[in-house]
């Protein structure tokens, strides 16, 4: 099987694809039921979506892409993390998907990969750039670091939909990690 995102056959993709089947079936039972689907996380999405118009949390944001199919305008909430002319973010992969197909992509995702040009919404304003999936290993610590280890006040409410149990730092630090681990990570490149 070929890593999507790159379209990689070498051992190493699918090393990849494995790591992600074994993340997925570790972090599967941690969950709860309440997100543990790609529909739930859609339905979550569209009622995050009139709030996060208004004015999106710090460490959360609207991404709108060009519909791949349509051309039409699309809009969905996200956890992104800006740093200076670049904002990082992953595209989610429920542990269930994730396991049983480690390669799913979501609509949003395929429409960057269609049309790269996309805006954001963060709480410091709308940002027009280029998206693209981090592919290269320097970068993509760099994107994990960014990502995994910033806990911003959201990210407790995010846990406790995602997890079981009483939210904390270290538990949100986890899922940051899990996702990552398991998603597909991109960046965002203002001004290009």
């Amino acid at each position: 099987m070929a890593d999507p995102a790159t379209g990689d056959t070498t051992p190493a993709s699918h090393q990849r694809l494995a790591d992600i089947r074994i993340a997925a079936t570790a972090e599967a039972g941690k969950h709860t039921h309440l997100v543990r689907t790609a529909r739930a996380g859609r339905l979550l999405s569209a009622a995050m979506l009139p709030w996060f118009l208004l004015r999106p949390p710090r460490g959360y944001g609207v991404i709108t892409t060009t519909g791949r199919k349509t051309g039409r305008k699309r809009r969905k909430c996200v956890r992104v993390i800006r740093r200076d002319d670049r904002a990082y973010l992953v595209q989610l992969v429920p542990p269930h998907l994730a396991m049983t197909a480690p390669a799913a992509a979501s609509g949003w995702l395929l429409n960057i990969r269609a049309h790269p040009r996309v805006r954001i919404r963060l709480p410091e304003g709308t940002f027009e750039g280029t998206a693209r999936e981090i592919t290269d290993p320097t970068e993509c610590a760099i994107a994990r670091t960014i990502l995994c280890e910033t806990v911003v006040a959201a990210d407790y409410g995010e846990c406790a939909l995602h997890l079981r149990g009483r939210p904390s730092r270290a538990k949100a630090q986890q899922l940051h990690r899990y996702w990552f681990d398991t998603g597909h990570p991109l960046v965002i490149e203002f001004g290009r």
